[in-house]
């Protein structure tokens, strides 16, 4: 049966996915939209935009790192409206692999997402009407299918929180909760703005959101598209190393 969600919490919404994720929902009878993000700038004018389109929004300025903080706000928020889709969308991309940067993506990337997955599920855990709708979406990336030597710590990262998501969705499934991983390719957003490489089947953040937010309706489990890629990805994962070494050399690398 698929579902329609009303109160929603997003992290990482003031640009690319999180942003066209909660204008999307706006636009189709979300009823109060909970946004975090680190721009307050940025993150104020996407909740201008979503009132816009008629739903209530709730900016709120956090670090994803912060446990404590992070618990407190998602708390906070499932008082003001119960919530039936939590979207651990905030991530960063590497960049240039210095030892600041490398920490700084995986206590972003990971850290962040166990920090707002970690007490949704215990509120969701504890709900008393089993049969809500209650679903946790998080963002991984088609880089997370098989390390990338262009960007080892995000393809990491994003591997790991892939393996996490695709785990919970059979761990919580007792309590009804769904799990859904979002393995998007390559979108428009402030990450890809930074890339020199060739992105193939490009997709802008708009089209991502409409597809992210039909597959939750429909608890596909693991969202991951183009379909192209996620084929190339997964055919690569295969491959012994002798092949994959050879491949990965004969590709262009970030500049």
């Amino acid at each position: 049966m698929q579902k329609k969600f009303t109160n929603i919490l997003i992290t990482g919404a003031s640009s690319g996915i999180g942003e066209a994720v909660a204008l999307y929902l706006a636009a189709h009878g979300a009823k109060n939209l909970f946004l975090s993000g680190r721009n307050a700038e940025r993150l104020n004018a996407v909740a201008e935009k979503c009132r816009g389109l008629g739903a209530t929004a709730h900016p709120q300025i956090i670090s994803v790192c912060d446990k404590e903080a992070m618990a407190e706000w998602i708390k906070a928020c499932n008082q003001t409206a119960e919530l039936d889709l939590v979207f651990a969308n905030a991530g960063v991309s590497t960049g240039e692999e210095t030892a600041e940067n490398v920490y700084n993506t995986f206590n972003t990337n990971v850290f962040g997402v166990l920090n707002t997955v970690t007490p949704v599920a215990e509120i969701f855990g504890a709900r008393a009407d089993k049969k809500a709708v209650k679903t946790i979406a998080i963002t991984s990336s088609i880089a997370g299918y098989h390390g990338l030597p262009s960007c080892p710590s995000y393809s990491a990262t994003k591997a790991c929180v892939k393996a996490y998501g695709e785990a919970l969705r059979g761990s919580l499934k007792q309590d009804n909760i769904d799990v859904n991983v979002i393995c998007p390719g390559f979108v428009k957003s402030r990450i890809t703005d930074k890339n020199t490489c060739p992105m193939p089947f490009f997709m802008s953040a708009e089209k991502a959101a409409e597809i992210i937010v039909k597959r939750l309706e429909n608890n596909v489990g693991l969202i991951a598209f183009p379909w192209p890629m996620r084929l190339a990805t997964w055919f690569l994962s295969i491959l012994p190393n002798r092949l994959t070494d050879w491949l990965y050399a004969a590709l262009p690398h970030k500049v």
